[in-house]
């Protein structure tokens, strides 16, 4: 008989592949990179990276150097990009590896060139998300700069790239404009943009203008929507975040429950104790969110703790052993991220990304 995990997320490399499948049918484009920052998301980097490329993504985007690396050092040699950048960080490994830096100012651009390796480098546009990126006003300077060096040898420009906010169909229309004027000033130095990517998860669903030449797979990937009106999707969620029920207890009528007593009783109940809590990443603010034990859903009630959360089943049978399931898969009968998401006041990006390291990570 195998033990599963205290605690675990597992994560599903089917999901993937279907997430991956299903935004190659509904967001066609010619390269589909495969965001894996942050820990994929909480899923795991690897993991999620080999499944993403294994399903026909072509290309890796993680936010930072130190990410690009536990890739590569992994084994893994397809295309990444690295787009926000330490100040006072060595570049150089990364280079090496042949990592692509994505560059939003001329000083990005001139320590990067100054790093050696003939470094592929991806010009991000502000097009007005007031990131990274650089402003209308600064992209002479930075084209010319740009111009000189690929024309010197001393970098490639692989792509261009920029990010739209999803408030609304208008303004993310106005940012598609600012990044033609961008792809205008390209041409007018005389570059060549490589890969021209603008849009993430939301963005390559909703507006196909955007697409160009690669769209960025961020929380779609895992199965989950980008937003509310993405809900009815056949999106996959990979991730099944559970515990085994550590304790359960008959109480009587009039007993408080965890801290600050949010919750007395109101009859005789019975309660099982799971052990995860805010230090797993679990939201304290998630009471009342939905835990999924034998085939049933029960409510969270009372106050999240540190390492722990109670859940009232009245009087169905729930034994010491038996699995919790905060949310995975809505299709299987779970609660999803997003219900507790709802109950947290938040986005299902923040619940899938902030599970922390006591928890295992599997595979599925």
């Amino acid at each position: 008989m195998t033990t599963r995990p205290f605690r675990e997320a597992r994560v599903s490399i089917a999901a993937i592949a279907h997430n991956v499948a299903l935004l190659r049918r509904l967001a066609p484009s010619p390269h589909l990179m495969a965001v894996v920052k942050a820990d994929g998301y909480g899923h795991g980097a690897v993991t999620a990276a080999r499944a993403a490329l294994e399903a026909g993504a072509d290309h890796l985007g993680v936010a930072d150097v130190a990410e690009a690396l536990e890739l590569r050092a992994a084994g893994i040699d397809a295309p990444v990009l690295a787009w926000l950048l330490d100040p006072h960080g060595d570049l150089e490994p990364a280079l090496a590896a042949g990592v692509a830096i994505g560059v939003s100012s001329l000083a990005q651009l001139e320590r990067v060139a100054a790093a050696g390796h003939r470094p592929a480098v991806h010009l991000k546009a502000d097009t007005g998300l007031s990131r990274n990126g650089a402003v209308e006003a600064e992209w002479g300077a930075l084209l010319e700069r740009t111009a000189a060096l690929v024309g010197s040898g001393a970098v490639r420009l692989e792509g261009v790239f920029s990010h739209v906010s999803g408030t609304s169909a208008d303004d993310d229309r106005a940012q598609l404009a600012a990044f033609e004027r961008f792809l205008d000033a390209l041409q007018a130095h005389g570059l060549e943009p490589g890969i021209r990517h603008l849009a993430a998860s939301g963005a390559a669903l909703d507006l196909p203008e955007a697409r160009y030449d690669m769209v960025r797979a961020g929380i779609a990937l895992y199965g989950l929507p980008p937003a509310p009106h993405h809900r009815s999707l056949e999106l996959r969620p990979a991730m099944q975040l559970s515990a085994a029920v550590a304790s359960v207890k008959r109480v009587p009528a009039g007993s408080g429950v965890s801290y600050g007593y949010r919750l007395r009783t109101g009859e005789a109940s019975t309660l099982a104790l799971v052990p995860l809590g805010y230090a797993d990443g679990v939201p304290r603010a998630a009471e009342h969110a939905p835990v999924l034990i034998n085939g049933r859903t029960f409510p969270v009630v009372a106050r999240i703790a540190m390492d722990q959360l109670v859940v009232d089943v009245g009087d169905h049978p729930v034994a010491v052993g038996d699995r919790a399931v905060l949310f995975g898969d809505p299709a299987e009968g779970e609660p999803s991220a997003e219900h507790w998401a709802d109950a947290a006041g938040t986005i299902g990006y923040e619940i899938v990304t902030r599970i922390g390291r006591r928890v295992t990570r599997t595979r599925a």
